[in-house]
């Protein structure tokens, strides 16, 4: 459990066990004291408290940073790309290779501070949902099964010698 459903669950617990208690909370349980005190008045209140971290902390995505070359590598990938055979994700398969698409991207006048090394743009393909793999197309079904060894077809039928009938 995560955030706010975590520190709901600490204060029913803290209510429920330890009187309505951090400290005893902290002490008993070993919850800190601040998450417990936290989802108490979220409790008592009824208003969410939303931390500021995971909105404005690390480095911006490539595609944040630079729209464009984002929306023209999308372009050259779509080019290329093909649904996956059996249809069962959305994953597309690409002929687009990372070095290919920077070589792309740079005889179409984007800079070298624009784009990224071979490496983080495969990343970038791959967060974008294409996989570079062979375009091929979809192979049918066979019409019989393969025969295995805990099918009875493939077994070969043994005569019981006790109940076989007699050779007369």
């Amino acid at each position: 459990m995560q955030g706010e459903k975590r520190r709901r669950f600490q204060a029913e617990m803290t209510e429920k066990y330890c009187g309505g208690r951090a400290r005893n909370a902290e002490r008993i349980i070993g919850w800190g004291r601040c998450s417990v005190e936290v989802g108490l008045a979220e409790k008592r209140t009824g208003i969410k408290c939303v931390g500021a971290q995971s909105g404005y902390s690390g480095a911006k995505r490539w595609e944040e940073k630079y729209p464009k070359a984002a929306s023209r590598l999308r372009e050259l990938a779509e080019a290329d790309a093909q649904q996956e055979p059996t249809f069962q994700t959305t994953i597309a398969y690409t002929r687009l290779t990372a070095s290919e698409a920077i070589k792309q991207l740079q005889s179409q006048g984007f800079s070298g501070k624009e784009i990224p090394a071979a490496s983080t743009m495969a990343v970038i393909l791959n967060r974008m949902g294409y996989r570079l793999r062979n375009v091929v197309k979809s192979k049918p079904k066979k019409s019989c099964q393969k025969p295995t060894q805990s099918s009875p077809i493939s077994k070969p039928k043994t005569i019981n010698k006790k109940m076989a009938p007699p050779d007369d």
